[in-house]
């Protein structure tokens, strides 16, 4: 599913009143009847009382119709004005005109304390506040407002995204409504699919208001859900090699996890070939663990890092596998960020960059561009700020147009890790992940999904496809950690033990049933 921005989707509206000739009333309507849909499945109508707060915007008026809709149904019906009437234009001025002359109550707020004994004796609120053009903080009358809705209690359901998040980022200006349900016209906007947006939404619902798929599904929309991607079948004759054979170059003194959690994490997601080179002292003790393995004992720098004069014999190795997954436990030696660099450099395979090996580059990632092969990055924010030199909280307030940037500069795929991971191509395009849990925050987390992504691509999957499945398989793992464990104390570990689980179900069509359905009114 398409995600817009929310200029994007002020675009869709003019196209489709300047161009279809469909009327902007006809859009509200339409708006309107979506809303009262799900507050009827969820809260029913018949003799519940509904409070509603209006905007001056068209937000506003979808409000107003659904005043309307309500009243028409039986329900008793308050509307709250937070601005003064001759403020609404076009569609909002002809549904607040129709509305006055029906037995609706509409008072202009002044206080937020005037609306509160009607929220203390309703059955559900109506936030139709700001809706996703907020450009700046939430103040006064409309913050008083959000506060008043919030402490309520009451169920809520706001119009295409909680008041005060912004529509292109999810963030919270200053004060945003939490609800219970959102309803979004025409596709989703970007701020309902980021965190804490995403959060404050609730249960999301898609109404297209009657865009026809050509305008709500064109080529240049090109943020989307990171969805369905087929599994390439396992063929019953299948090889270990068949099924991909990945050169890891990870590990060093006191970095034990790292290297091990991402060469088994492989073979656990159904790689077939796991080559792991790492300092030779460091490997008896690997070993212990993953026998499955196969070890590529390599010299070390005094510090029990890779030493540079191994350079020859790894880029040998990578030339013998389908793919090299580099940087995870690697260490900051000066020395063995060096071996990183030169061997990014020379490795003609499809390469995977995480870790220490995402900050070896870090001074210089333009040296990526000349790479022939495919290229897949999965830093945290705190490795996106040293690869583009932004500080965490402006990458965060322009994820998107940041990831993106970053991404076709550098001709990678660009996994961008974090509550609902982003995953950046080279092509423009964006995918939002939605698997995983909080509980996901964890060491050793981000070496499972370098394993997972490697396995998809042993699988037979391309290079970007593979960074989608594999972010989504292991987000996939995570949850099936938490339902059996919580999301509390879920260990690097338990994720990669429930690949098997993850793939399984993946199989039988149950993770697809349950991630990719969007609830549509």
């Amino acid at each position: 599913m398409k995600i817009a921005g929310v200029d994007e989707m002020r675009s869709m509206d003019r196209y489709a009143i300047d161009h279809l000739g469909i009327a902007e009333e006809t859009l509200m309507e339409n708006a309107g009847l979506a809303a009262v849909s799900v507050l009827q499945s969820k809260i029913g109508l018949q003799d519940k009382k509904f409070v509603i707060f209006c905007g001056s915007g068209n937000n506003g008026g979808d409000g107003l119709v659904i005043a309307r809709l309500l009243h028409s149904h039986g329900s008793r019906v308050k509307v709250f004005l937070l601005s003064d009437r001759d403020k609404y234009k076009g569609a909002a001025k002809t549904n607040y005109a129709i509305i006055t002359r029906l037995p609706i109550d509409v008072v202009k707020l002044e206080n937020a304390v005037t609306a509160k004994k009607d929220l203390a004796h309703c059955d559900a609120v109506v936030d139709a506040i700001l809706g996703t053009g907020l450009d700046r903080p939430v103040a006064g009358l409309a913050a008083d407002v959000i506060t008043l809705i919030n402490k309520s209690k009451k169920k809520v359901l706001s119009l295409d995204i909680p008041s005060g998040v912004n529509g292109n980022t999810g963030e919270v200006m200053g004060a945003a409504v939490k609800a219970d349900y959102t309803v979004t016209f025409g596709l989703p906007k970007i701020g309902n699919m980021l965190y804490p947006g995403y959060e404050l939404g609730g249960e999301l619902f898609v109404s297209c208001i009657s865009f026809p798929p050509s305008l709500y599904d064109k080529n240049d929309l090109r943020v989307q859900v990171n969805d369905y991607i087929a599994l390439p079948v396992r063929p019953a004759e299948a090889y270990k090699g068949a099924m991909g054979d990945v050169l890891f170059i990870a590990g060093a003194a006191n970095y034990y996890g790292a290297p091990y959690f991402a060469a088994m994490s492989f073979l656990k997601s159904g790689g077939g070939y796991a080559r792991l080179a790492a300092p030779r002292s460091i490997i008896p003790v690997l070993a212990k663990q993953g026998r499955e393995i196969v070890y590529l004992p390599q010299e070390e720098t005094s510090a029990g890092s890779m030493a540079l004069n191994n350079k020859k014999a790894l880029l040998a190795a990578s030339a013998k596998v389908d793919m090299v997954v580099i940087g995870p436990g690697l260490s900051l030696q000066e020395e063995t960020m060096k071996l990183v660099r030169e061997l990014i450099l020379d490795i003609k395979k499809p390469l995977l960059i995480d870790g220490d090996g995402l900050t070896a580059i870090a001074e210089n990632p333009g040296m990526l561009r000349g790479r022939k092969a495919a290229t897949i990055l999965t830093p945290h924010m705190g490795e996106m700020a040293r690869l583009t030199g932004k500080t965490a909280a402006e990458i965060n307030g322009n994820k998107i147009a940041v990831l993106r940037e970053t991404a076709q500069k550098l001709n990678a795929a660009v996994v961008l890790k974090g509550a609902h991971s982003l995953v950046g191509m080279s092509d423009g395009n964006i995918y939002i992940n939605f698997s995983g849990n909080a509980g996901m925050a964890t060491a050793g987390s981000g070496d499972v999904l370098d394993g997972c992504i490697a396995a998809m691509f042993g699988m037979g999957l391309m290079p970007d496809e593979a960074a989608r499945k594999g972010v989504f398989m292991h987000g996939c793992a995570g949850d099936l950690a938490a339902a059996k464990k919580g999301v509390d104390g879920i260990t690097a570990r338990d994720i990669m033990q429930y690949l098997p689980q993850a793939l399984k179900q993946e199989r039988k069509g149950v993770i697809e049933e349950k991630y990719y359905h969007p609830l549509f009114v």
